[in-house]
C-alpha cells in the first residue's frame, strides 16, 4: 500500500484531495479512482475541456494507511481487494448515467437498498442534529477513526493527519499555482484545520498566510454542525483569528440522505467570514448521490460526489477561469 501518490502537469494549476473517513486502499488507487470519476463527469458533460483537466498536477493528501491501523488495532476487519474491486464497480454504474438530468430524484429513489424507513429517519434526525450536534457517544459509534483524531490523550494521530494534508497543500502553494482543493467527509475537518494553521499557526502563517486556495470544495462535510464547530481550530478566537484567510471561493457539497453532512449549509455557520472579508463567497448545493456501494444506496460516497455534474460544472469552471488568468 503505497502512502503518496501524484501525477505531474503543466500549466501552474494543481487539484489536491483529501479523502474522508473508515478504510481506504492505497495512495495510488483512491488517487486513480477519484481522478477517474471527475474525468467521467467532464467527458459526459464537457467533453472538450477533458485534455485540458488531464494535464493538470493532481496529487492526494492521503492519511488511509494511519485510519487503517487505527481501526484493525479496534478489531475492525477490511479486505482490501474486495473494497477496491466494489469501488471500480460503483464507478462503472455511475459511468452509465450518461446524462446530467440523470441525477435527479426519480433516479435516485429507484436505486437498490433504499427504504422509505430509512428516508423518513434521517429527515427527522436530521434538525435534531443540527439543533444539538453529533454528539461524543455518535460520532465514536459511527466514526471511531475521527473520535481518535480529537482524541487529547493520543495527539499523534491528528497531527499525523494534519501533516499529511499540510505537505500535500503546501507543494501546490509553494510553486505558485491555481489550487483546486476538494476534501471528502470528515477529510474536510481535518483540511480546515490545516487551512486555519497554515492563516495563523506561528509555525506556517509567515510563509503561507498570504497565500490563497483558489476554489475550495467540501463534499458530504460535517463542518456544519454544532460538535464539529466547536472542535475545530480557532473555534472561540477573536473574530479574524477565528477563521482561516486562505480561501477565495468555498463550494459546499450535501447529499440527500448523507448522514454526515446533516446540516447541509455552511453558508449561515460561516457568514462572518464573508463579513470579515475572509473569503469571497461560500455556495451551498444539494445534491442526489447515485453511487452504489455493495449492492445498496450509499449518499455518502466520494465517487458520487466526483462525477456529479454540480462538481463537473465547479472544475470546468475553475479550468476556464484560471486558463484565462
Amino acid at each position: 500500500m503505497t502512502n503518496v501518490a501524484t501525477t505531474s502537469g503543466t500549466g501552474g494549476r494543481s487539484l489536491v484531495y483529501v479523502h474522508g473517513r473508515d478504510f481506504k486502499p492505497g495512495a495510488d488507487a483512491v488517487l486513480e479512482l477519484s481522478i477517474a470519476a471527475i474525468s467521467a463527469g467532464i467527458e459526459r458533460d464537457v467533453e472538450d475541456r477533458i485534455d485540458e483537466f488531464q494535464s493538470i498536477s493532481k496529487r492526494i493528501a492521503y492519511y488511509g494507511d494511519l485510519a487503517n491501523e487505527y481501526l484493525a488495532a479496534r478489531g475492525a476487519s477490511y479486505d482490501e481487494k474486495l473494497d477496491l474491486g466494489d469501488r471500480r464497480n460503483a464507478l462503472k454504474l455511475l459511468q452509465a448515467n450518461v446524462r446530467r438530468k440523470d441525477f435527479n430524484l426519480s433516479r435516485y429513489d429507484r436505486l437498490p437498498g433504499k427504504t422509505a424507513v430509512a428516508e423518513f429517519a434521517a429527515d427527522v434526525a436530521a434538525p435534531v442534529l443540527g439543533a444539538i450536534g453529533l454528539s461524543d457517544i455518535l460520532i465514536g459509534k459511527v466514526a471511531p477513526d475521527v473520535a481518535e483524531y480529537w482524541n487529547k490523550r493520543n495527539k499523534n494521530f491528528r497531527d499525523s493527519v494534519r501533516e499529511r494534508i499540510r505537505t500535500a497543500i503546501c507543494a501546490s502553494l509553494d510553486r505558485d499555482d491555481d489550487v483546486l482543493l476538494l476534501s471528502h467527509g470528515s477529510g474536510c475537518i481535518a483540511t480546515y484545520d490545516v487551512l486555519w494553521q497554515l492563516s495563523h499557526d506561528k509555525r506556517w502563517r509567515d510563509q503561507y498566510a498570504e497565500k490563497k486556495i483558489d476554489t475550495w470544495v467540501t463534499m458530504g462535510s460535517p463542518l456544519a454542525d454544532s460538535t464539529v464547530r466547536r472542535r475545530i481550530l480557532g473555534a472561540g478566537a477573536a473574530q479574524r483569528e477565528r477563521f482561516p484567510t486562505n480561501i477565495v471561493t468555498w463550494h459546499n457539497m450535501s447529499a440527500e440522505d448523507d448522514y454526515l453532512c446533516h446540516d447541509n449549509t455552511c453558508a449561515d455557520d460561516y457568514n462572518l467570514m464573508l463579513k470579515q472579508r475572509q473569503v469571497s463567497s461560500i455556495r451551498d448545493y444539494r445534491v442526489y448521490n447515485l453511487a452504489v456501494r455493495y449492492g445498496k444506496s450509499n449518499p455518502h460516497s466520494s465517487l458520487g460526489y466526483l462525477v456529479h455534474p454540480r462538481l463537473t460544472l465547479i472544475v470546468t469552471d475553475w479550468l476556464s477561469r484560471t486558463s484565462s488568468a
